[in-house]
Parts: C-alpha cells; structure tokens; sequence
C-alpha cells in the first residue's frame, strides 16, 4: 500500500507570528518553524497503516528551503522517502495554487493508493487543501476523520460533528484528511533520526512540476491582503458597582454595545 502525506511546516503557535510589511504574507523568519502537529498525527496514521498493510509512505511538503527540518521530522518518524517542492515562485500562493502544486507532487509518485493530510494547517486554517486536491485529481475524498480502517481496496472512517458520528467509506485510491483525535504520534527514536539523514529526498521546482510560475505565489493568489495592522493592546474593562442594580446595570452596558 503506497501511501503520500502532506506535511507542512508551519510557524510555532507558542512563537509570535506576524504578516511582512513589504507584501503583508505571513513572516516565517520571525518565528520558530516546527512541522504542524496535525502533520504530526497524519504521518502516524499513514505508519499504522503501512505496518498493517506494508507498501511505502512518501511525504510531500511545499515550502522555502528550511521546511527541510518538517520533512526531516517525517523522515525520521519512519516515512520512506520525500518531495520538496521549493521555488522563491511559489511565495505567497492561495489554497487554489498550492492545492494545484501539490496535486501535480502527488502524480509524480507511482501508484498511489491514499493521499492523507491534516484537516488544516494552524498557520492559514482555509482546511480545503485536502478537498481541493481530491478534485483536481478526480479521487473520492473522505474527510474530517477521526479514525480509519482499510480492507479490500476500501477505506472506511469515523467523521465527529456536532450532531453526532458520521461513517463514510470510499473506494482506494482516495484522499483523506484527519482530525486531532486520529491517534498520538509516536517520538523520532534515535535510531529514526539518523537513518533519516540518509533517506532520499527530492527537490521538485514549479517548473519540473509543469506548472506556470505565474499561476501560482502573489501574482497568481485570487485574494491579496492591501492593509495589516497589529492587533492593538486590550484595554482594561468595565467595572459594575453592584447596589442591588447591577444586573440591570450589565444589561443596559450590554443593550449599549448592541450585544442583545
């Protein structure tokens, strides 16, 4: 069972994160960079599946040149092998050009059966790269699963909404998206850190993938931000006296502010 997994590394949710004044996207220098927890939690089930079923896991990641480190964690958790796809033209891409960059890193693997990536990445949270990726490469897509069975050529899993359990099932080959409460991803043993120094890895630019630089970065992002401010300091709040009024007090604070 071939499997791909789309990692991404992303900035440190503990870190400050901050847009660039130059061209407002995301500034990735300003804070420590760490593969996505939910990334994490992909390339772990992708594990328990090839030990269940054998077969190999490729991970796939778009980014600058220190999204080494997110593909080197992979490696070392027990993906096979690895795609980077880097190119200072890629900077800035939307969902729609990265999903399409991504779909065509995915061709290039030989006979993939699944496609399993995060639900969303904690730095843009847009959570459509995985649905987007399913279209563009006319695959069934199951998402937002909490858990996942394979047998006979079939995928099944557990999506969780507010309104209860859904159970879905696909076909193979298929893409499929999980949510943090898919498992808790193993630590990169020793021994997994240093064989993963000698595992391949392939760099992939938009050019070799066949994509048209000015289809994707800023140039070709359907949105763009024009104006970004810092968020400003909160301030103190309001202090209600209660002298047997107070709850009329809060009411008249909260009719004040249009909250009811």
């Amino acid at each position: 069972m071939n499997i791909v997994v789309l990692v991404k590394q992303v900035p440190d949710t503990w870190s400050e994160r901050k847009l660039t004044d130059a061209d407002h996207t995301l500034d990735r220098e300003s804070a420590d960079a760490v593969l996505d927890e939910i990334n994490e939690r992909a390339v772990e089930e992708a594990l328990q599946l090839q030990e269940a079923h054998g077969g190999e896991v490729t991970v796939i990641a778009m980014g600058p040149d220190r999204a080494t480190d997110a593909i080197r964690k992979a490696l070392s958790m027990g993906a096979d092998k690895a795609i980077h796809v880097n190119d200072e033209a890629l900077h800035g891409s939307d969902v729609l050009s990265t999903a399409k960059v991504l779909a065509k890193a995915i061709g290039t693997v030989e006979g993939v059966d699944l496609v399993i990536a995060g639900n969303e990445a904690t730095d843009g949270r847009a959570g459509a790269i995985p649905a987007i990726i399913a279209e563009l490469l006319g695959l069934p897509q199951v998402t937002q699963l909490r858990k996942v069975e394979v047998a006979d050529g079939v995928i099944k899993g557990e999506r969780e909404t507010d309104e209860g359990v859904a159970f879905l099932e696909a076909s193979l080959p298929a893409v499929v998206s999980v949510t943090e409460k898919i498992n808790e991803p193993r630590y990169p043993s020793f021994k997994g850190i240093m064989a993963a120094k000698k595992k391949p890895v392939t760099t992939l630019t938009v050019a070799d993938l066949g994509v048209d630089a000015g289809e994707v970065g800023l140039s070709g992002a359907w949105s763009s931000v024009l104006e970004a401010a810092p968020k400003p300091p909160r301030s103190a709040g309001q202090r209600v006296e209660d002298a047997g009024d107070g709850g009329q007090k809060i009411a008249e604070y909260l009719v004040g502010q249009k909250l009811i």
